[in-house]
C-alpha cells in the first residue's frame, strides 16, 4: 500500500509498523516523552518533532509549535518515495499528527482542494482534532492564502478519543481512489 499515510497513537506504532510494512517515521511528542523507534523503521529516516500539544505559544517547559518544526516536516516528507507508507504518530493520535498527515498530503500534492483533504480525513478518523498551530503555520508555508485554516476549522472537534484509534489517510485522490 504505497501513497499512504499511517497515523498512529504512541501505543500501537510497533504494530502499525508492522501490519502496514512502514520504513518511515515522523514522531511528534513531547520533551521527555521517551519511545522506542520500531526495528522496521530505518534510523536515518526517523524524523522526531519535540512539541507539545498545545495552540498557544509555550510558556515555561511546554513548547509550542514552530515554524522550524513545520519545516523540517515538509522537507522530511518531500524525501519519502511513497512506496511504502509514512507512519505518523503523536501521544493519541488525535491532534499533531493529523495535522502532520495533512500538511504532508498538501507538501506533496500543492494541487489539491483544502476541503476535500479534511473531508477525507474526517472519514478517514472522527476523532481526529488536528493542532490549531501547526495547521497555521503550515497555511502560511505552503502559501494555502487561510484555506488549509478555514478547512480544518469546518471540521470542528473530533469524537472523543481513548487514543487507541489509528487510521490510515491517502495522500491524495489518486491513491484513494
Amino acid at each position: 500500500m504505497s501513497g499512504v499515510i499511517v497515523v498512529s497513537p504512541l501505543a500501537r506504532i510497533a504494530e502499525m509498523a508492522v501490519r502496514h510494512k512502514a520504513r518511515e517515521m515522523v514522531s511528534l511528542m513531547a520533551e521527555r516523552q521517551d519511545f522506542h523507534r520500531p526495528a522496521v523503521i530505518s534510523s536515518d529516516r526517523h524524523l522526531t518533532l519535540t512539541m507539545n500539544d498545545i495552540s498557544f505559544r509555550g510558556t515555561g517547559d511546554l513548547i509550542a509549535p514552530q515554524e522550524a518544526h513545520v519545516t523540517a516536516l515538509i522537507d522530511f516528507v518531500r524525501g519519502w518515495d511513497q512506496s511504502a507508507p509514512l507512519l505518523i504518530h503523536c501521544w493519541m493520535g488525535v491532534s499533531r499528527s493529523p495535522a502532520a498527515a495533512l500538511i504532508a498530503c498538501l507538501a506533496l500534492h500543492p494541487d489539491q482542494e483544502d476541503d476535500a483533504l479534511a473531508d477525507r480525513l474526517r472519514q478517514a478518523s472522527p476523532f481526529a482534532t488536528p493542532n490549531r498551530m501547526l495547521i497555521e503555520i503550515a497555511d502560511h508555508l505552503l502559501e494555502r492564502q487561510g484555506r488549509l485554516i478555514k478547512a480544518v476549522a469546518r471540521l470542528g472537534r473530533g469524537a472523543d478519543a481513548d487514543g487507541n484509534a489509528p487510521f490510515v489517510l491517502p495522500v491524495s485522490l489518486a491513491v484513494q481512489g
